[in-house]
């Protein structure tokens, strides 16, 4: 087990020194030591420095290399995926050059995608729409906003298609969500998202049956827990919408049973069943999950949801550093969770937690990729895979209380 992450050997907390002791914290070749207890401001701006870098290099390697060609347009793995990154180095810098990019992005990922039938944010035509809709609205430009919407609208969900983020109804509703959380209530209709709504909890008790756990899903024949495909990602966004009393419940009690029957080491398992204590990445294991805590406990207000997101943060902190660098299972998708329970605790370990995972990325990722001792990535610019992931957690470290995990975290 130990080989899919390297030992924590980092402090639990380190103060930070007196702003004046950092005078030397620019340099780029400052040690993980050093950076660990610089000032935050210090820290950001050296993060900030190295986003924007990688950001560049993100954008060679997967649109100017390509010839501005677009094969695989998703948000998870393609093209989009850079768009998404450059809107977030837009709302970060505000240079108009990033925002002009990635409406040029988006703009060459409807093209290609126009025939697509998947329908989520992460994996689908809706991601398409929903960031072009954005930056449309960011540009000025209502008649591209009002083609991304009518796009949007006009997308249909297919009756066997699956409840899960990546490809299924959930991942269209977080894409409705993501509309209008930017672009203003009510631009996807709260009809139509209500009735995706009464598929998914239909479907969940439907397999659920009379078994402990009021709601269940299912993902090519397994019955997953976490934020990818299953459990987690699935009561995440179910949070977010209009539900009936029974239906909070239902959604709660998942949570609890989840909770009840997480292993002995506080991490999660990957699906009903397993007994595989392995895997700690936001698509499996505690660190989707600790983010949903985190969610239910702002939405609920319940102080057992909230130890429970503490309980599998201790998980993230001793397991998380793993041996791949992306936002899916790597390190920098691990990071999220700290930020996540800094913003619901205020509590500055936390913050100090997600400093010291961010700073472990920026002193080593790129070396001990070169040297083979950590995974790039099989898309290896890309946002949810490779350092395109790093690129994004480095800028909202820039404001860590704003910081949310892209594209679950709205």
């Amino acid at each position: 087990m130990a080989d899919r992450f390297f030992p924590n050997e980092m402090p639990d907390f380190v103060a930070e020194a007196p702003l004046e002791e950092s005078s030397s914290s620019k340099r780029p070749e400052i040690s993980l030591p050093k950076l660990l207890s610089i000032p935050s401001k210090a820290l950001f701006d050296i993060l900030k420095s190295s986003a924007i870098d990688l950001k560049e290099r993100v954008v060679r390697e997967t649109w100017g290399l390509r010839g501005k060609r677009v094969q695989d347009y998703t948000v998870y793995t393609g093209a989009l995926g850079t768009a998404y990154l450059a809107f977030k180095a837009y709302q970060v810098t505000k240079n108009a050059d990033d925002l002009k990019l990635c409406s040029e992005i988006v703009m060459a990922c409807d093209s290609a995608s126009r025939e697509s039938s998947r329908v989520t944010f992460l994996c689908g035509r809706a991601g398409v729409c929903a960031l072009g809709a954005v930056a449309a609205k960011h540009a000025g430009d209502e008649s591209l906003l009002d083609y991304y919407l009518k796009q949007f609208k006009e997308i249909k969900l297919s009756s066997d298609l699956p409840n899960e983020l990546l490809y299924g109804r959930i991942g269209f509703l977080w894409a409705s969500s993501f509309l209008n959380n930017h672009i203003g209530n009510n631009t996807i209709s709260n009809t139509r998202m209500r009735t995706v709504v009464d598929e998914i909890i239909k479907a969940g008790k439907k397999l659920a049956k009379k078994g402990r756990c009021p709601l269940m899903y299912e993902w090519h024949g397994k019955k997953y827990w976490g934020a990818a495909h299953g459990l987690a990602g699935i009561m995440h966004v179910l949070m977010d919408m209009e539900l009936k009393p029974d239906e909070v419940e239902d959604v709660k009690g998942t949570l609890r049973y989840m909770i009840k029957n997480r292993f002995p080491s506080g991490n999660y398992p990957s699906s009903e069943g397993s007994e595989s204590d392995r895997l700690v990445h936001w698509c499996h294991g505690a660190p989707g999950v600790a983010l949903t805590l985190v969610k239910a406990a702002e939405v609920f207000g319940d102080e057992g949801f909230l130890q429970a997101a503490k309980d599998a943060g201790a998980v993230v902190w001793r397991r998380g550093l793993l041996k791949r660098v992306g936002i899916c299972h790597g390190i920098s998708g691990n990071t999220y969770v700290f930020l996540a329970l800094y913003r619901l605790t205020g509590n500055e370990e936390y913050l100090y937690r997600a400093k010291a995972f961010a700073c472990f990325l920026h002193d080593r990722a790129l070396n001990f990729i070169s040297e083979g001792r950590m995974h790039g990535g099989d898309r290896p610019y890309s946002l949810f895979e490779g350092v395109g992931g790093m690129a994004y957690l480095f800028l909202d470290m820039i404001e860590p209380s704003k910081a949310r995990f892209p594209a679950y975290e709205l």
